[in-house]
């Protein structure tokens, strides 16, 4: 187990030495409110596009579902009539320059494995970049936009925002409550009380945490042909290999398993690498994996290798906030 895993198993699960670290934990409060009220107050050098912004992130480490409702942001957005693009740091990118636009014949290693999944899949303008007020500039020097969508970037100061939308985990909730290193938290508590909405992935109905989510698996893909089959493609009882290089793999094999499969896990870090050789498991068997996985692991498949399609389905309570919202922010598309 990774040092990172440890961790994880201590924040959700309790851990009697995470105390050693509040002497931590409390310095890295101090930097991020000291950030946070700058950022209200207006000090330092903060863009404001000139369209809408908004921000999809998290408040604590690990994966809540951002890329699936991103896609679902997408295409509801666009069946508004909006011009809709997005910006991403790129984690793990590797490309020629910076900012840099991401095509779907991009190899993953030079786009980040999230942004080309949802180019790939939606075929949305989209650019990466760190420093995400130089990815939106060049993302509106390219392409006429109503608004920007800004994956992940809820803690980048930088970046002014119309709206903020975090994801919660239903299953894993917010651990021990405590910052990092002592605990999962990017930002205090007290930093979702300012946002403007919470969707909590897992959830079945809205409460007074936020609004529910749901992943919904879809199909199977083949990595090969791109082939589609239904879920009942593989038989009720059906062992299978599954892997997950996803910030919460656990939730992926349940997910599985919910589909009455019997998946043997084989949970990787976040945004691992891959290569056929260990992709190689025994006994033989069909190998699924999800979808951010599948962008990385085309060129090398084997035929009985398909990743799970899942699309994000948030409460219509939380639909009919967001058409509000974007009627206030456009109303000249209303």
């Amino acid at each position: 187990m990774s040092l990172a895993d440890r961790l994880s198993a201590a924040w959700y699960g309790g851990h009697p030495a995470l105390h050693l670290l509040r002497p931590l934990e409390w310095l890295y409060r101090s930097v991020v409110r000291r950030k946070r009220r700058a950022f209200l107050a207006g000090e330092g050098d903060i863009y404001r596009a000139p369209v809408p912004v908004l921000v999809v992130g998290n408040v604590t480490v690990g994966g809540t579902g951002k890329t699936p409702m991103i896609l679902w942001l997408i295409e509801h957005c666009r069946s508004r009539g909006l011009r809709v693009g997005v910006v991403s740091r790129g984690y793990g990118a590797q490309p020629p320059e910076l900012p840099w636009r991401v095509r779907a014949e991009h190899p993953a290693s030079e786009a980040g494995d999230e942004p080309l999944l949802i180019v790939q899949r939606s075929g949305v303008p989209l650019v990466i970049d760190p420093l995400r007020p130089r990815a939106v500039q060049a993302l509106l020097e390219q392409e006429e936009m109503d608004l920007v969508l800004c994956d992940d970037g809820l803690q980048h100061y930088r970046l002014a925002r119309d709206l903020e939308l975090v994801l919660i985990d239903a299953a894993r909730g917010l651990g021990n409550r405590r910052c990092l290193p002592a605990g999962p938290l990017r930002e205090p508590l007290e930093r979702l009380a300012e946002v403007d909405a919470v969707l909590c992935n897992g959830a079945t109905s809205d409460d007074a945490q936020g609004f529910a989510l749901q992943l919904r698996p879809t199909a199977l893909v083949n990595l090969r042909s791109g082939e589609r089959r239904n879920l009942d493609h593989f038989a009720a009882g059906q062992q299978l290999h599954a892997v997950a290089g996803i910030g919460n793999p656990q939730r992926f094999f349940r997910t599985l398993e919910a589909l009455n499969w019997r998946p043997i896990a084989h949970p990787f870090a976040d945004h691992a690498s891959y290569s056929r050789e260990a992709l190689q498991f025994s006994p033989e068997l069909p190998l699924v994996m999800t979808e951010k996985d599948a962008v990385k692991c085309r060129a090398f498949a084997a035929d009985n290798w398909w990743y799970l399609a899942v699309d994000a389905a948030p409460s219509p309570a939380f639909v009919a906030w967001l058409d509000r919202e974007l009627t206030r922010l456009l109303p000249a598309q209303a």
